[in-house]
Formats: C-alpha cells, sequence, structure tokens
C-alpha cells in the first residue's frame, strides 16, 4: 500500500509529445521520443484535460509491460475499458457499458469463461489443418496481383489473405470480405479523415457490423455449420446462452482483430523488406521462416497500446500508481527496448532470441490469433517469395492516422 501521490508531483515526460494526438504517428512510429522516454522516464504522467483522472500514465519498457499485463488482479481492462479514451470522461462513461461486452475489455475470470469458447478454433493443430486452405488463398491472391502487373499492395495482398482467413473460420462468405473490409477500416481508422465519413462514423460502422451479425446469427440459427458463429450461439456461460448483444460484440472483435493487425504486419513485413532489400534476398534464398516472421511482428506491432486502469495501489518502476489511474503500456516503445533485445532498431530475419510483445505482454489477454497470424504472415511471405521474388516498391507508404494502431494505407508496387 502506498500513500497518494499527488498529480504535480508526478514525473513528466522527458520529450515534447502528445500521446493523444493522431497527428503524432501520421508519419509512423515517434521512435527517437520512445527512446527518450524509456531512458529517463519509463513511467511518466500524461496530462489529459477533461479525461477520466485529467491524464494517465505511460509505461514504455519492456519489463514494466509485461508486469502491467501479468497482473491483471491490479491492472483492470474492465473498469474503465482496454482503449485509451480521447474525449471527455462522461463520453467514456457513455460508451462503456456496451465495450464492456467485449472479451477484450473483461477481467478474469469473466474473460476466461468467454475465450474459452473460441479457443478450439485457433489452437496450433486448428491452423495446421488450415493452412492448406490459406496456401490456397495466398496463391489465388498472388494470381490476381500478377495479372494486374501493379496496384497496392495493401489493398491487393495485405489485407486479402487475413480477410479470407478470418471468414473462413467465423462463417462469413468470401464475396461479403469487402463488407467486412470496409467496416474494419471506419472502425479502426475513425482519427484518418481518409477512412471516416463523419465523426459519428465509427459508431456507424459499429452498429453495421452488428446488423450484420445478426444475419449470420439468424442463418447459423436455422443451419448449423462447423464455423466459430455456430459455436458461440451452442455456447453457454454460467448455464446462459449468450444474448444477441453479446454475439455481436464478439463477432465484431472477431472480425476487427482477427484481419486489421495481420494485415498491417505483413504490409510493415513487405515495406520492411523494401527498405532493407539484403533481408529480402537473404529470405528467398534461405527462407528462415520462423524467425523472419516474429521479427515482422516486432518490427510492425500494429497494436501500439492498451489501457489499463489500476484497482489499488502499485509502485510500478519505482513509480507511485494510485488506485484508480489509468496506465497506458506501449508494446511500440517496448519492442525496441535495447534492455530486453539485442539491436532492437535493426531489423534481422535471422534473429534467435525475439521475445517481443506484439501479441501482448502475457497474462489473459495474450493474443487469441497468435498461431492464425503467424501462419498467414509465413504462408503470403513464402508464396511472394516464390512467385513474385522481383516485386518493388513504386512509391514511398501512407501511413494510418491513428494512436492506437500502427497501420500502413497504401504501397504502390509493381508485381514481378
Amino acid at each position: 500500500m502506498t500513500a497518494p501521490v499527488d498529480k504535480a508531483d508526478r514525473p513528466r515526460c522527458p520529450v515534447d509529445i502528445d500521446l493523444i494526438d493522431p497527428d503524432t504517428f501520421a508519419d509512423g512510429l515517434p521512435l527517437e521520443k520512445f527512446a527518450a522516454m524509456r531512458e529517463s522516464a519509463p513511467v511518466f504522467w500524461h496530462d489529459q484535460e477533461g479525461a477520466a483522472g485529467d491524464g494517465f500514465w505511460v509505461v514504455t519498457r519492456h519489463a514494466d509491460v509485461q508486469e502491467v499485463s501479468r497482473t491483471p488482479e491490479v491492472f483492470s481492462s474492465y473498469e474503465r475499458g482496454a482503449l485509451l479514451h480521447t474525449g471527455p470522461a462522461e463520453d467514456e462513461e457513455q460508451a462503456l457499458e456496451m465495450t464492456r461486452m467485449l472479451m477484450l475489455n473483461m477481467d478474469p475470470p469473466e474473460h476466461s469463461d468467454y475465450r474459452n469458447i473460441v479457443q478450439r478454433a485457433f489452437t496450433p493443430r486448428t491452423i495446421r489443418n488450415l493452412e492448406p486452405r490459406l496456401e490456397e488463398f495466398a496463391n489465388e491472391i498472388v494470381d490476381r496481383s500478377l495479372a494486374k502487373g501493379t496496384g497496392d499492395f495493401v489493398k491487393d495482398i495485405a489485407a486479402e489473405l487475413p480477410l479470407l482467413a478470418i471468414c473462413e473460420l467465423v462463417g462469413v462468405p468470401a464475396e461479403d470480405r469487402g463488407i467486412i473490409f470496409d467496416l474494419s477500416n471506419r472502425l479502426i481508422g475513425f482519427d484518418d479523415p481518409e477512412f471516416r465519413n463523419s465523426p459519428e462514423d465509427a459508431q456507424i460502422a459499429s452498429a453495421e457490423m452488428y446488423m450484420y451479425a445478426d444475419g449470420i446469427a439468424a442463418a447459423r440459427r436455422e443451419c448449423p455449420m462447423d464455423d466459430v458463429a455456430s459455436r458461440l450461439l451452442a455456447a453457454e456461460v454460467d448455464g446462459t446462452a449468450l444474448s444477441q448483444d453479446q454475439f455481436d460484440v464478439f463477432f465484431l472483435l472477431l472480425m476487427v482483430a482477427g484481419n486489421e493487425t495481420t494485415r498491417n504486419a505483413i504490409s510493415h513485413g513487405m515495406q520492411a523488406f523494401f527498405e532493407h532489400p539484403d533481408q529480402w534476398e537473404l529470405f528467398k534464398k534461405e527462407r528462415p521462416l520462423d524467425t523472419a516472421v516474429e521479427e515482422i511482428i516486432r518490427w510492425a506491432t500494429p497494436v501500439m497500446q492498451f489501457q489499463r486502469t489500476a484497482q489499488s495501489d502499485y509502485v510500478l518502476a519505482g513509480q507511485s500508481i494510485n488506485k484508480g489511474d489509468r496506465v497506458a503500456i506501449y508494446y511500440s516503445a517496448a519492442n525496441r527496448d535495447e534492455t530486453a533485445l539485442t539491436d532492437p532498431d535493426t531489423f534481422d530475419i535471422t534473429r534467435e532470441t525475439n521475445e517481443h510483445i506484439a501479441f501482448g505482454g502475457g497474462g489473459p489477454h495474450f493474443c487469441l490469433g497468435a498461431n492464425l497470424a503467424r501462419a498467414e504472415i509465413r504462408i503470403m511471405f513464402n508464396v511472394i517469395a516464390d512467385r513474385m521474388p522481383d516485386i518493388k516498391a513504386t512509391g514511398d507508404p501512407r501511413m494510418l492516422r491513428s494512436m492506437f494502431i500502427n497501420g500502413i494505407k497504401e504501397i504502390p508496387v509493381k508485381y514481378a
């Protein structure tokens, strides 16, 4: 137990940066500033006037992110949700009721009960059985891209395999993947004018995703199949079936998390190969698939951060965190921590020791789809190296304007 610490006495960021402003990340990660944070103030207080608690703690070191992730009895996902809220506290309160039905925003033991419903769909054995289908998808994607000659790598290739895979698992018809792609962009990219039609569009997209989920649920109630949607409808938690609202938010989480993050990992991986052609040549020649996949995931770290809320007073890295304080754990900063990784600013696809935390820092919220993501990245790059080994960038990448997702919107390429 610690005595409450006045906000005025808390350490501030050693560099000038606003981590809530999406423009901070519009041109990519502020890696030099992340390094200064880890060095001078690895746990510091970030003011956010008008928000819950008027701010939040920022955690940037690998070990500290892991400590927060693995201590859910102190650091809650449920209390104020897992997503950093950028608006007034009263708006956040209104949003919490619905978002707390998302598994992302649950704590054990409730989180474990819901996670167990779909866990079997993402086991290593299940993913291995899916791999021949993923290879078919990857080759079809490359066929279409080669026929075009030039295009946008993100839309043509990186987005396609994760979309097809999650649609296959959940039970969404492949022809509807365009609907899911559009809704996912609007939900995740709401800070980017390209994907936002109005300030309320993310809420509209959520409602449209729920309506689509209602249709899937109706079809599966009439004709159950061997897919995740049917499994969700048949499942019970404490003897009670999921409500339609619970099914809808479960569906939304699977659709968005199941395609958006891996899309960005594949995009960042290809861009990293363009910027490090020696690594692309090495990959084509030696195919160090397992180590390359982990390095691509670390380099990309598609989810920059999540939020937790302290349920009790706690000392983290020497800083006294008060009960009720929000804590933001920055995976993007932690995955460049030189105290945890050797030469972390080097893209090295043969890196043998790679304890990255792009899937989370451990604990109950470790990424459910990690095995699927690894398989998709491995298969996609293996097929690209086989069938379009001379692929070239024809322009600079365009980054997603977001303080949450480290995304790439477009990479113009020539397929060859």
